[in-house]
Formats: C-alpha cells, sequence, structure tokens
C-alpha cells in the first residue's frame, strides 16, 4: 500500500492552525525568525502533540518584513549557524512539554537556495546533523538539498507540494510568476495523488517529470489552506493510500 506523510508549516500567524492540525501528520514549526515566537513555538508544540502530530523546526532567513521569502547573502557557514540555532531554540521548548522535534524543514528563499547551491546545502545539512543523532531533514525532491543529506549519512524525506506549480526540470515555479500556486483543491488533491501513485508530475509547459515523493507540504498560510487539506486527506484515503508520517 502506497504511504505519503502530509506537512504543514504553521506557527507562523495565519491563523487555521487549529483547523490543519487534526488533518495533517508533521508540522513544521516557525522559530522565531521568518516568524512566531517561544510563545507561538510553545502553543504549536502543545497543539502537536495534542493531535499526535510529529513535530519539526522550520528556520528560516531572520526577515519578518518579507516573511522570509526574498533571497539574502548569506555564506555557507553561516546559513549552517543561522539553522542550527533556531533548531536548538525550538528543541529547548519541546523538551519542555515533554516532545522531541522530529524533522526539519528550511523555510522560504532559504529553503529555495539550499535547494540549487550544493555548498550551501552540505553546510546545512551538516548543521542539521548536529543537533542530535536522530535528525531527518524534509528537502525538495530531486534537490542539491538532498544530495548532500545523503552524502553526509543524514536521513532526508523528498518534499513534494500540494499548492504550487512545477517546472520542467522538476523544481517550483518561482512565487514571482502568476501560475506559481495551485488554489484549487481539486486540482491540488491530483496532482499530489499523481506523484505519489505514479511518481510524476505535470509541469506548467504541460509535460510530465519524474519525481519522488515522501512527504507532501500544504502551506499553513495559503487562503484555501484548510479546504486544501481536507480534500487531500479524503482523495487520499479513497485512493487507499496510507496517511503517517515519515518514519512512523
Amino acid at each position: 500500500m502506497p504511504r505519503i506523510d502530509l506537512n504543514c508549516d504553521l506557527g507562523e500567524g495565519a491563523g487555521h492552525d487549529a483547523e490543519l492540525m487534526p488533518l495533517i501528520t508533521s508540522a513544521n514549526i516557525a522559530c522565531g525568525a521568518h516568524a512566531g515566537d517561544e510563545a507561538t513555538m510553545r502553543a504549536s508544540v502543545v497543539l502537536a502533540q495534542r493531535h499526535g502530530v510529529r513535530v519539526g523546526a522550520h528556520p528560516g532567513f531572520v526577515d519578518r518584513e518579507n516573511f522570509g521569502r526574498r533571497e539574502l547573502a548569506v555564506s555557507p557557514v553561516e546559513a549552517g549557524v543561522l539553522v542550527h540555532g533556531q533548531i536548538r531554540i525550538l528543541q529547548r521548548i519541546a523538551a519542555e512539554t515533554g516532545a522531541g522535534v522530529h524533522h526539519v524543514k528550511l523555510h522560504g528563499a532559504l529553503y529555495n537556495m539550499a535547494a540549487r547551491d550544493y555548498d550551501l546545502a552540505v553546510m546545512i545539512a551538516a548543521a542539521i546533523q548536529t543537533t542530535g543523532r536522530d535528525s531527518l531533514l524534509y528537502a525538495p525532491a530531486g534537490s542539491q538539498l538532498i544530495r548532500a543529506a545523503r552524502l553526509i549519512g543524514l536521513p532526508v524525506a523528498a518534499e513534494v507540494f500540494a499548492d504550487r506549480t512545477y517546472q520542467p526540470d522538476g523544481s517550483l515555479t518561482p512565487r514571482s510568476r502568476p501560475d506559481a500556486l495551485i488554489s484549487d483543491e481539486a486540482r491540488a488533491a491530483a496532482q499530489v495523488l499523481r506523484m505519489v501513485r505514479e511518481g510524476r508530475v505535470l509541469t506548467t509547459d504541460g509535460a510530465e517529470v519524474p519525481i519522488s515523493a515522501d512527504t507532501v507540504c500544504v502551506h499553513g498560510d495559503g487562503p484555501r489552506a484548510v479546504a486544501v487539506a481536507h480534500r487531500l486527506r479524503q482523495e487520499l484515503e479513497r485512493a487507499g493510500v496510507a496517511i503517517k508520517a515519515f518514519g512512523a
């Protein structure tokens, strides 16, 4: 039976967290840089525990004005320090509630930069590895970040997106383009089903390209995030796909 993990970026102040948490299996919690603070991190961890959802760190650039989605100049070493520090904060807060941090998923511009820049990816993967022997990375399918993690022996899950479109090279369509986002829940569910069952995704030019999918993301700040997550679960269950946290 095929299986998939459903993850969502939460603790970002979008207002949908309580509705989304029961629908997912992994929560990527903002670590106070692009969004959130210690209070929201703690509340998100407690909410995740209540629903049996795996807790993950969601580190990004310290750039609240642009929600961490603007690319900034950063060296590989600086990126490693940035990511390591944010993970440690969430680990401390999670430990206070008796929870652990199951995985790490980068946010926004940092995610995209590490996906294509191998040197950046290697230092970030190494920084994540130092945060604990059970460290696990969620990274874009087919990316340099996947390659770097595997090189150093860091467990990694290939991530795909329900609400984003794809380019012919398998990368995400830049958010600056009008066709970057998928807001229709039926279309999002159909895209995920194809990726999970067939290992392929339809690109913006109408071609199909291969893609690996261990975990699928629904962005928590999308205006129709709850509707997309509901439809996604419904269609996956109807198709006989098991919905479980990665590694469970």
